[in-house]
């Protein structure tokens, strides 16, 4: 039996999700986590074979929480299910170590098929991001400037865009004020922006956020 750990922040997608995979036979819904935190401890007291792993997540996104779960228990699959199909953020996740990337545009087949995959030690990556992988890396593509950014400062630009200040993201990531200032530079000189106002519209124009749904 699959041991699975759904790491979501919204109860009726987490209770979807559950659902959709208690249904499927071999697999096992262990747990649900609502932050990244929670899903640190969750990960370190159940030991599950498989996280269903969402991006955006309040305080500590998916993508510290994968890294930081991979980098003590490196045997268990990530697979990461959102929004974004639109690089840097899939080709980061794959980087550090996740072993699916799913948008939740996918179908309750494929979703079933990516954890049973994933189990098995395969990789899965769905269409829709294969191809954005794919176009990527073709000469002449318009590149997203968010690609220059290394993992951590990826992290720290996703929580600025949020609306995070420098304190809140120094205890989120475990660094100083002094830290994140000088990653917020960085930041803003490889990206070519000068305020958090620049940054966000940047990353909506590339797809690294989505906007928030009107009414």
């Amino acid at each position: 039996m699959t041991k699975i750990l759904i790491v979501e922040d919204h109860d009726l997608v987490r209770t979807g999700l559950r659902n959709i995979l208690d249904e499927a036979s071999g697999l096992d819904v262990v747990g649900e986590a609502a932050s990244g935190e929670d899903a640190l401890r969750m990960a370190r007291d159940l030991e599950p074979d498989v996280i269903l792993m969402d991006v955006e997540l309040p305080g500590l996104s998916g993508l510290e929480t994968t890294e930081r779960i991979l980098k003590v228990q490196p045997s268990i699959r990530v697979v990461v299910l959102t929004a974004h199909s639109e690089p840097p953020l899939p080709a980061r996740l794959l980087d550090i170590g996740a072993s699916g990337y799913l948008t939740k545009a996918c179908d309750a087949r494929e979703l079933i098929n990516a954890v049973k995959a994933v189990a098995r030690g395969e990789r899965y990556i769905g269409s829709e991001i294969a191809q954005q992988l794919a176009l990527s890396m073709l000469p002449g593509t318009p590149q997203s400037p968010f690609q220059e950014l290394t993992a951590r400062e990826l992290e720290v630009a996703l929580m600025l865009t949020q609306g995070m200040k420098a304190s809140v993201i120094s205890e989120v990531i475990n660094v100083s004020p002094k830290t994140v200032a000088t990653h917020k530079y960085k930041i803003y000189e490889k990206v070519g922006v000068n305020s958090e106002v620049e940054l966000l519209r940047l990353a909506l124009r590339y797809g690294l956020v989505k906007p928030e749904p009107q009414g």
